[in-house]
């Protein structure tokens, strides 16, 4: 991106790394920094408070966790969380438990995304001494083909534009971040999938109806639950892409759960007042390469995978494990050739890749039994049945469910 006529003119400050964006993959990047000796600066266009809140997944699996716990970034109450062992499939009227631990050894642990990031902010600004700069605006990004870019934004204190002079940039600013637009201008292409359909996300103050995930697979339509918490309830329901949420009434959403999510001997659904109603439109891309220059993205800013699976905070954090490592290696002169930075966008995409594609596989199981094709619906019901009737079937699902190939 080019720079201000008057950038130059402008003061500067110099630091090693610029982060863009405080989420779960920034929050991460910085920390990983801090703990090295690294300086840095966070940049978030939203406040504290803002992000400490925002309410998105709660899905992690078990391997990001450790991953976390050896960066000194797990608090004891993610490593108590609750965890889950098992899924269950319902379709065809009937429960399905897939018990995925007895298949693998592993779990996921169930701790919503708010939670995590107030974990992470409170490790980066207040344990740690982090320079984090909460609702600036107009983030711009200059020299990026130089040994030293700069970022640019405006001070929400002073109204005054305040430029930063850094060796790396993180961006980590998600899908409408201006990271990912400066690294598309320079021609990184853009691979992208869209499922035609849309999920009705919800959130509603009821008790989980089951102590695990549930999966409807329904003529009607695809139907989830996700629990958050013992008073929280996480549920989507499939619905025509760009619906409006509210043409979804209290009655209307109820009735829709409760039939998609039917099953002999299952237990009525708990039912409380809607927190939250927005439609998500289905698709995924990816971005690549994920780094041009001095620029490095990670989290939504590189990709986006459908939360059909529960994989993008997952693979937030897989990036993030990639590149603060390399970065903190490159700039406390550990890796003094950069190989880390060289060869971390190969190593993100891989699994990048394999989860888009379980993604896609996914979502036939979900969603092509209610799309009016008898091809499909016949397909989707066949790998549902495998599932549960070939072991090796179960076993290389439960292995991509929970993300525990040793291949990446």
């Amino acid at each position: 991106m080019t720079g201000l006529q008057d950038l130059n003119s402008l003061p500067a400050e110099d630091t090693s790394v610029v982060v863009i964006g405080a989420g779960p993959a920034g929050l991460t990047v910085g920390n990983i920094l801090r703990a090295a000796g690294v300086d840095c600066v966070v940049l978030e266009v939203e406040s504290r408070a803002a992000i400490e809140r925002r309410p998105r997944a709660g899905v992690i699996e078990e391997w990001a966790v450790r991953g976390l716990d050896e960066r000194g970034l797990a608090t004891p109450a993610l490593l108590t969380t609750e965890r889950h062992t098992a899924c269950e499939f319902r379709f065809e009227g009937q429960r399905h438990l897939f018990p995925y631990q007895e298949l693998t050894g592993r779990h996921h642990y169930i701790y919503p995304q708010p939670l995590l990031v107030t974990d992470l902010v409170r490790s980066y600004a207040d344990l740690r001494g982090g320079d984090l700069r909460c609702e600036v605006g107009d983030v711009r990004l200059h020299d990026l083909g130089s040994d030293r870019p700069a970022v640019s934004y405006r001070c929400p204190d002073t109204g005054r534009r305040r430029v930063l002079r850094c060796a790396y940039v993180a961006g980590c600013d998600g899908a409408r971040g201006v990271s990912r637009a400066a690294l598309t201008a320079t021609g990184a292409r853009t691979a992208r999938h869209d499922y035609g359909i849309g999920w009705l996300a919800l959130l509603a103050e009821a008790p989980p109806s089951a102590d695990r995930v549930l999966f409807g697979v329904h003529p009607d339509g695809f139907a989830g639950q996700m629990p958050r918490s013992p008073e929280v309830t996480r549920f989507y329901l499939q619905c025509p892409p760009g619906d409006d949420p509210d043409a979804w009434s209290h009655e209307r959403v109820w009735a829709a759960l409760h039939r998609r999510l039917a099953a002999s001997g299952a237990a009525a659904l708990n039912e409380g007042r809607l927190l939250e109603k927005r439609v998500l439109d289905m698709h995924d891309y990816v971005v690549e390469p994920m780094a041009a220059g001095r620029l490095l993205l990670a989290g939504d800013a590189a990709h986006l995978v459908a939360p059909i699976a529960a994989k993008g905070m997952n693979l937030a954090l897989h990036d993030a494990f990639l590149l603060g490592d390399a970065l903190a290696g490159r700039c406390t002169g550990a890796d003094p050739k950069g190989t880390g930075l060289a060869g971390y966008a190969s190593a993100a995409l891989r699994r990048v890749w394999d989860y888009q594609e379980f993604s896609q596989w996914l979502s036939e199981v979900y969603h092509g039994v209610a799309g009016g094709d008898p091809f499909r619906a016949g397909t989707s019901a066949a790998r549902l049945r495998r599932l549960f009737t070939s072991p090796r079937a179960a076993a290389a699902f439960a292995e991509q469910y929970l993300g525990t190939a040793e291949r990446y």
